[in-house]
């Protein structure tokens, strides 16, 4: 097996394991935590391998294709970084790292609205090919405003975010400071201190902010205003109305994510959308609901054909993206496994990442005898 990068840690856990060493305490328990109990976070990954494949040894055999096609695009690879909020804060630079590698590794890169570099910066560095992912701004003119910067930009992938009715309840982020609004503790700056590395990235870069939201924020707002700032911009809860002005208004792809139901997968088909990505926010918003894997395949069964169905939340290394796909996705994204390279990693990190997920995708279809991604679904243990 050729391994084109840093041998030390050959697995997405080795990373993990590596940005908690590297990174303040906080920053890490905001990347790694779920809400409440992480009861779904948990049940999003230990469900997803519960999925189990087939192997056809003896079949005649040529080679092992990773390429997807998704929207008239042919990705090396079925899977993507998912958008993150304040991805500076956990790593400094990160969206601007990972950018860059999806354009080297042609995957497809969501930007969040509220991570830490712009609209125009991430169309810069990926050519143009870059999706967004939009929280529904509460007025009129910013929710126009950001999708005329969109448009300018080249983006052609709009992704709706459902999920976020209401912040989630979320004990780490409350005690470290990093719910909304946010203050910093003589705890956090001990934990900044005894991490240096980070400390002197974040100070070379900046401190992070929404930056594609900086053209709307007063100038000068401290700690509590941000986190009135931010109540008061956004919106979280959609409903047909929103969507279908969005659609109007929006030339491109629309994809809803955050979809956890037969009943919203029907409504996205009914309003005209291109796709879907079934998630529970990595587990961060509901600990009642049911994992992704399980919310997947009643809806894959149903409305595959109709629409596209992606997933993310539990999806966390190569195995996963081939259970994933097997059990019915078109698609895959992961946000954590990405953040923990770069974490772990800096620069080299997004790559590094992709090469691993990419080394491991492979190998699977190798034991299973596929071919093509597309062989996965014949592959699922019913």
């Amino acid at each position: 097996m050729n391994w084109p990068y840093n041998t030390k840690y050959p697995s997405i856990d080795d990373l993990r394991k590596k940005a908690a060493k590297r990174i303040p305490k906080f920053a890490f328990e905001y990347l790694d935590g779920g809400c409440n109990e992480d009861v779904n976070l948990y049940k999003n990954t230990d469900e997803l391998r519960q999925v189990e494949l087939v192997p056809r040894y003896l079949n005649s055999y040529a080679n092992a294709d990773l390429k997807t096609e998704l929207f008239g695009h042919v990705y090396d690879a079925p899977f993507g970084i998912a958008p993150v909020g304040l991805q500076g804060l956990i790593w400094p630079n990160s969206p601007e790292i990972l950018a860059k590698a999806a354009l080297q590794h042609n995957i497809p890169f969501i930007l969040s609205t509220v991570t830490t570099s712009s609209i125009e910066r991430i169309s810069e560095l990926t050519e143009g090919k870059a999706w967004y992912q939009l929280y529904h701004p509460a007025e009129d003119p910013l929710r126009d405003d950001i999708l005329k910067r969109l448009a300018v930009a080249n983006y052609s992938v709009l992704v709706l975010l459902c999920d976020v009715p209401s912040f989630g309840f979320r004990p780490r982020d409350i005690r470290n400071g990093l719910a909304m609004p946010p203050r910093m503790t003589v705890k956090n700056m001990l934990q900044i201190a005894g991490k240096p590395n980070w400390a002197l990235n974040t100070l070379y870069h900046g401190t992070p902010g929404f930056a594609t939201l900086q053209p709307y924020m007063p100038k000068g707002l401290n700690m509590k205003q941000l986190g009135l700032f931010m109540n008061r911009t956004f919106s979280g809860r959609l409903n047909k109305e929103k969507i279908a002005t969005i659609r109007d208004k929006w030339k491109g792809k629309i994809v809803l994510k955050g979809v956890a139901s037969e009943e919203d997968t029907a409504m996205a088909i009914e309003m005209g959308l291109d796709g879907i990505i079934v998630s529970n926010h990595g587990g961060r918003q509901l600990d009642a609901g049911q994992s992704a894997i399980r919310s997947l395949q009643p809806i894959a069964e149903k409305y595959k054909g109709k629409i596209k169905i992606m997933m993310d939340s539990g999806v966390r290394s190569g195995p996963d993206v081939a259970r994933a796909m097997a059990a019915g996705a078109e698609f895959t994204f992961m946000g954590r496994s990405f953040m923990y390279g770069v974490a772990a990693l800096g620069t080299a990190g997004g790559d590094h990442t992709i090469a691993i997920l990419k080394t491991q995708l492979k190998q699977v279809m190798e034991q299973l005898c596929c071919e093509k991604i597309s062989d996965l679904p014949a592959r699922l243990v019913l």
